[in-house]
């Protein structure tokens, strides 16, 4: 049974119960990888300005503490693989709402289900949304 290597578990530690409920239960049949939880000041705004994030600090989900999101990713990680991600990312979604747990993902901002309306693709985000 997979579980989290040392930095996983740092990072996930940063972020919501909830959260860290969810993936705690994901890892233990989804070999997962947490990328990253609690973003702050300098990386928020550097993501920005590079284009790997629409908002500066502190308007992020990432920036408070603790996290009101995480980036995970399907372990071993293929960035090529983007089908990989999209399967990953509807698991999730349906544990979080087998737990009673509402999240959006990043494939999917909106929630319609319609994957080819999105503007920014993040593909490894999960934030609550309550």
């Amino acid at each position: 049974m997979p579980n989290f290597g040392r930095q996983s578990e740092y990072r996930l530690r940063t972020v919501e119960c909830k959260l860290q409920q969810l993936f705690r239960k994901i890892v233990m049949t989804h070999d997962c990888k947490i990328l990253e939880g609690h973003r702050g000041e300098q990386r928020q705004n550097q993501y920005q300005q590079t284009g790997r994030s629409k908002v500066r600090w502190p308007h992020g989900q990432h920036n408070s503490y603790p996290s009101r999101a995480v980036d995970v990713a399907p372990y071993p990680i293929d960035w090529e693989d983007t089908k990989r991600f999209y399967f990953f990312a509807g698991y999730v979604i349906a544990k979080a709402e087998e737990m009673g747990i509402n999240l959006r993902w990043g494939g999917d901002w909106d929630r319609d289900y319609d994957l080819n309306d999105q503007n920014f693709m993040d593909l490894v985000h999960f934030e609550l949304d309550d």
